[in-house]
């Protein structure tokens, strides 16, 4: 099995399925396009990653690609370019409910099964102090959303409405499901 992210966090929640994987990075345009829902993005960019992996393993192999994506108010957050893309992200979180897509592809043996996972996440308010106390920890500036729900930020939240891990980046009940069907 290939894992094609180089995410720490996908490869620990992978590893409570298997730990029989292997880690190849793919490296895609990740670029949103015009007039395309966060389902359709997730999905494109999951699917994109396992074919950019494909070609460089054998046909036998299966190869699963991820992506996750944080919409707030019709808005994608990527990861924060600096403290004050973050902090524009956070006064957009504060007190509001978001959606947290990720999309998942599984290819096998030429099979392609792609699906989205959607969760809504809601902050409480937060205060300035908190949001730059937060930004201080260093775990904002590398996960999308300007957040991890798995670290200090898990304190922000007051409810969630879905996939706890599909949160975190990558849905284990949806992800097992399809490689049950895969093999």
């Amino acid at each position: 099995m290939i894992l094609a992210s180089q995410s720490p966090r996908r490869q620990c929640l992978l590893r409570l399925i298997t730990t029989d994987f292997l880690v190849i990075p793919a490296s895609i345009d990740e670029s949103h396009r015009v007039d395309e829902s966060p389902e359709e993005y997730v999905c494109r960019l999951a699917e994109g990653k396992a074919r950019a992996i494909a070609d460089q393993v054998a046909p036998q192999e299966t190869i699963i690609g991820a992506d996750t994506a944080v919409i707030c108010s019709g808005h994608i957050l990527t990861k924060p370019r600096g403290k004050e893309d973050y902090l524009v992200m956070m006064e957009l979180l504060s007190g509001a409910t978001h959606q947290v897509y990720s999309g998942i592809c599984v290819l096998h043996c030429a099979q392609l099964m792609v699906r989205s996972v959607r969760t809504d996440v809601t902050f409480r308010e937060l205060s300035i102090s908190e949001r730059l106390n937060y930004w201080d920890t260093g775990e904002p500036a590398d996960k999308a959303g300007g957040y991890g729900i798995q670290g200090v930020a898990v304190r922000f939240v007051q409810s969630i409405n879905g996939s706890y891990t599909n949160v975190v980046g990558l849905p284990l009940v949806e992800l097992e499901a399809m490689l049950n069907d895969a093999s």
